[in-house]
């Protein structure tokens, strides 16, 4: 009888130890649940924070560009070629992001004879600028528009496409969205200008028009 009681009071023991230890922990878990509950919930807007700042600061937004006169990847009127007037195509952008101080365009034919034929060049136009009438005029200074550089002939303005016969010819009007004004002379090539906005470049844009004779 006294060897049953004794067993007895050891199963009673272990039981008790057992759910004491069980009592003991389990707070513990549950504070560290909660704990990472908190933390999960403190840092997701954080993130989001960070994903839309990255956005506003033109990163990740592309400049839009469009023109009246032609649609992207369709063919250039001859009206702005050197068989017609030879007049700049009208050009609209939307897209120009937050902290922008100037503008530029580069216009130019990657599939000319010569590897690449620089049609326009235009720089330091300001950042509230939403576009180019049609026919710019080619002087080297364009009040309340900007600076001209060089085309391809060494002559300021633009310079429509007067490709040899044969297949089309891309024109790609580039527009650059920069976080300076580049301060060059009148009549910089393409080269000066694509050296100069190293480092400024916020966003940019392309418009593609293709032509042939």
């Amino acid at each position: 009888m006294k060897h049953f009681l004794l067993i007895h009071l050891i199963i009673v023991i272990s039981v008790g130890f057992t759910f004491g230890a069980a009592c003991t922990t389990s707070p513990t878990t549950n504070l560290t649940s909660d704990a990472s509950s908190v933390q999960m919930v403190t840092q997701a807007p954080l993130t989001q924070q960070t994903a839309t700042a990255t956005q506003e600061g033109g990163q990740t937004m592309a400049l839009q560009v469009t023109s009246s006169a032609f649609a992207n990847g369709a063919d250039i009127p001859k009206k702005y070629s050197c068989d017609g007037q030879n007049v700049s195509p009208q050009l609209a952008w939307t897209g120009v992001p937050t902290g922008t101080k100037s503008l530029a365009l580069i216009t130019h034919d990657p599939d000319a004879p010569s590897g690449d034929f620089v049609h326009w060049v235009i720089y330091d136009m300001p950042a509230s600028l939403s576009g180019l009438p049609e026919g710019v005029a080619t002087t080297p200074i364009v009040q309340g528009t900007g600076t001209q550089g060089a085309n391809g002939t060494g002559k300021t303005g633009y310079m429509g496409p007067c490709p040899p016969k044969g297949k089309p010819h891309h024109y790609k009007f580039q527009l650059y969205a920069l976080d300076a004004v580049l301060g060059l002379q009148p009549g910089a090539t393409k080269t000066d200008v694509e050296k100069a906005i190293q480092g400024h470049i916020l966003s940019q844009g392309l418009l593609v028009g293709t032509y042939n004779r």
